[in-house]
């Protein structure tokens, strides 16, 4: 295949290219490096640095060179900051995101893969196990303007053949440390608490302990940052062979507390990791596990890295690295 993919310098996106790369197929990246860093985009990657609403550049690039698929992760993730900053979300998001699918449209690429959330269904009713049917009832606009992407493709589909992926809480670095997450501002917990057990942070903070969980502690289901790329390479053969459009969840249909997590962690480090209790997030919900019985189904794919343990370890690893490097 030939494969367009958006955000490939940030962290989901820059390890579905190492998947792609281990695969053979051919791949040209765009990214604005708003959020991503070139560090993660090999020496030999053909490489456009450009917003997603130019489409002057990518119509450019599309008339120059035929991609079979469009695998989009170029959006903002952050909820407290769509919580202050909605405007924002919904312009990049959806906006820009919209602006993009047309100009695929416009240059004959029609196979779209959307990174989408499961913010998407806030605090749902069966939160016991999430499906793909489940009602919609974002907590945030960061979910409302994945929503608002989602839909759109879903009410173009004589234009696109889709597929929407919800993930879940996405972890972990990839096993030889070629890519994991750089940010200067994270909110994934994982990575928080990485940073203190590498010493960059002297504590980690728990947003909110009176939820009605085990232990107070929000829920989260867990999937590692490399399984979530090979599903993006399996989803790509699915869509490119059959043109058929759909929505998977991405996890791996369990989950684990905020308290459990950091637990793990300070088993792993012998108890680095230093935490303390604070006030719920706006826009926070109580317990997020996800139903991939979709996913198994119609997917050829199984998990390598479905292990706290080893979520936990990569990106403690991966910390190490680049808090060397000073990235």
């Amino acid at each position: 295949m030939r494969i367009l993919l958006t955000g490939g310098a940030g962290y989901i996106g820059s390890h579905v290219l190492l998947s792609i790369l281990r695969d053979n197929h051919e791949v040209y990246v765009i990214d604005d490096l708003s959020t991503g860093n070139e560090h993660l985009i090999p020496d030999n990657i053909e490489f456009l640095q450009c917003n997603i609403n130019n489409d002057e550049k990518i119509s450019e690039l599309l008339q120059k060179q035929k991609f079979d698929i469009l695998l989009h992760f170029a959006g903002f993730i952050k909820v407290e900051e769509s919580v202050q900053n909605p405007n924002k979300y919904f312009f990049n998001n959806t906006d820009n995101a919209i602006k993009l699918f047309e100009t695929c449209h416009k240059n004959g690429l029609k196979n779209i893969i959307f990174s989408s959330t499961a913010a998407a269904y806030g605090n749902p009713i069966n939160n016991n196990s999430i499906r793909e049917d489940e009602i919609l009832n974002p907590l945030n606009p960061y979910g409302q303007s994945k929503i608002n992407t989602e839909k759109y493709l879903l009410e173009n589909k004589h234009k696109f053949n889709s597929v929407i992926l919800r993930y879940f809480n996405v972890a972990g670095a990839d096993p030889d440390l070629r890519s994991g997450l750089i940010s200067d501002e994270p909110t994934h917990l994982i990575k928080i608490l990485s940073e203190v057990a590498v010493g960059k942070r002297d504590k980690i903070f728990i947003y909110g302990n009176d939820y009605k969980t085990e232990d107070g502690t929000a829920i989260r289901d867990y999937i590692h940052v490399s399984d979530l790329a090979d599903i993006h390479l399996e989803v790509s053969k699915y869509l490119n062979e059959k043109k058929i459009s759909n929505i998977f969840n991405c996890g791996y249909g369990k989950g684990f507390s905020v308290l459990e997590v950091i637990n793990t962690a300070n088993k792993i480090t012998g108890n680095k990791i230093k935490f303390e209790y604070s006030k719920r997030r706006p826009g926070d919900a109580e317990k997020l596990i996800s139903n991939v019985d979709k996913l198994h189904q119609n997917i050829n794919w199984k998990p390598k890295f479905d292990n706290l343990n080893y979520m936990i370890q990569t990106a403690i690893n991966w910390e190490k690295k680049i808090n060397e490097k000073n990235l």
